[in-house]
C-alpha cells in the first residue's frame, strides 16, 4: 500500500503538487489549527476527525481560508495578526505571504470568491477606526489588488453566500489598537452589524440588533446551505448581564435576526462567550460552544428554541457531522454528537485550536 509519505513524493516527481486538488491529498473536510508542545501546525481532517495531512506554522493559528479547488489554503495568524501564509497542502510549501497594509491588521479570518481568483480579508484599519476589506488575485500571486469598506467596525469574520459573490461580514463593533491590546476604546458608541456586501464593495444590507444589546459583538457565522446564516456573539457589557450568544439572520429579506437563549441556569454558564457556530448536517439544528463555560449548546435552527447541551471541557471548533456536529477542545478531544450523549473519535496531544473551518 502507498505511504502518505511516498504519495506526496509522487505527487512532487510528478510535478504537479502546486496544482494539486483536495482529492489529490486525501479529500479532507475539515482544517484546524492546534499547538502539539511547543510546535503549532495546521491540519486536514475527515468528517470523522481523522487525520489526513499535518503541516507547520510559524505560529499561533486562528482560522484558514481553503480554496474551492486547490489543495491551498490561507492561513492566518490570531487578530491582531499583520500576515498570512498561503499553504500548498500536497507539500507544506508556502506559495505566498500577505502582510497587510501600514496601520491595518488581519482578524485571523478570510474568505475566497466562487471562482477562487479573489482572497478577501476583514481588517482593521486602527488608525481610522473602521472596518475594510482587502481583496487579493490569487491570479498575480496574492497581490493586493483593492479594498473597501466593510459596512462597520471590526470585521472580525466573512461568509460567502451560496452560489454568489456576495458576502456577509460579521462586524463585531470593537474599535480596537495595537497599543491598547484587544481593549475595546469605544464602548459607549459601540453597535456591532450584519453587513451583506459585493465583490465590487457594493453595500447591499445593513442588519443591527436592538439598541439594548448594542454590547453583544458578532463574531463568528455558519452558514446553512440554503442561505441562512447563524451568528455567535460575545458580550462586552456587564458581566452580570447574560443577553442572548445566538442568532439566525436571512440575508436580504429584511426579517429581523431571530435570538435563542438557553434556561438562565444553562445560559450563565456560557460566560457572556459563544466562541463557534455550526449547523447541524441535516440543518435543522444550529449549536454555539464556549470554551470558557465547558459546554456547547443546540437550538432549533428555525425558531432559535433552546433544544439541549452537552458538556465538554474547553471545546471550541465546530461543524457539521453526518445529521449532527463534530467538536473540537483544547484537550484534544474530538467528539461527534446528535443528541446530549458525545461520542469520543479522538483523544489526541493536539491541543486543538478556535475553528474547524470547511473545505
Amino acid at each position: 500500500m502507498t505511504t502518505r509519505r511516498g504519495f506526496l513524493a509522487g505527487l512532487l516527481a510528478s510535478g504537479i503538487a502546486s496544482n494539486a486538488t483536495w482529492a489529490d491529498v486525501g479529500s479532507p473536510r475539515f482544517l484546524t489549527a492546534a499547538r502539539v508542545g511547543e510546535q503549532y501546525r495546521l491540519y486536514g481532517l475527515t468528517a470523522q476527525g481523522a487525520e489526513v495531512f499535518s503541516l507547520n506554522m510559524p505560529g499561533r493559528g486562528h482560522a484558514a481560508a481553503a480554496h474551492p479547488e486547490k489543495a491551498e489554503v490561507v492561513a492566518f495568524a490570531r487578530r491582531p495578526g499583520r500576515f498570512a501564509q498561503v499553504i500548498d497542502c500536497s507539500n507544506g510549501a508556502v506559495k505566498a505571504e500577505l502582510h497587510s497594509p501600514e496601520a491595518r491588521h488581519f482578524y485571523g479570518h478570510g474568505v475566497f470568491s466562487s471562482d477562487g481568483r479573489y482572497m478577501l480579508t476583514p481588517e482593521n484599519d486602527y488608525e481610522n477606526g473602521r472596518g475594510l476589506i482587502g481583496v487579493w488575485d490569487r491570479a498575480q500571486g496574492y497581490k493586493r489588488v483593492g479594498e473597501f469598506a466593510s459596512g462597520g467596525v471590526g470585521p472580525h469574520d466573512m461568509l460567502r453566500l451560496p452560489g454568489t459573490d456576495k458576502f456577509v461580514v460579521a462586524n463585531g463593533g470593537i474599535d480596537t489598537h495595537p497599543e491598547s491590546g484587544r481593549t475595546a476604546l469605544n464602548l459607549p458608541t459601540m453597535r456591532a452589524n450584519l453587513a451583506l456586501v459585493g465583490l465590487d464593495g457594493t453595500l447591499h444590507e445593513i442588519t443591527e440588533l436592538d439598541a439594548k444589546l448594542r454590547l453583544n459583538s458578532i463574531r463568528h457565522m455558519a452558514l446553512r446551505p440554503d442561505g441562512l446564516v447563524g451568528f455567535a456573539m460575545q458580550w462586552q457589557g456587564n458581566p452580570t448581564d447574560h443577553p442572548p450568544l445566538v442568532g439566525l439572520y436571512r440575508p436580504g429579506s429584511g426579517i429581523p435576526p431571530i435570538l435563542g437563549q438557553a434556561p438562565e441556569d444553562l445560559h450563565h454558564r456560557m460566560k457572556g462567550y459563544a466562541g463557534s457556530i455550526a449547523f447541524s448536517g441535516d440543518g435543522t439544528q444550529i449549536a454555539i460552544s464556549s470554551p470558557r463555560g465547558g459546554m456547547i449548546q443546540v437550538f432549533d435552527a428555525e425558531t432559535g428554541e433552546f433544544a439541549w447541551h452537552i458538556e465538554e471541557p474547553d471545546v471550541c471548533g465546530l461543524n457539521v457531522a453526518n445529521n449532527g456536529f463534530l467538536a473540537t477542545a483544547g484537550t484534544g478531544r474530538i467528539v461527534r454528537f446528535s443528541s446530549p450523549e458525545a461520542h469520543l473519535l479522538r483523544q489526541d496531544k493536539a491541543a486543538w485550536d478556535n475553528h474547524l473551518v470547511t473545505i
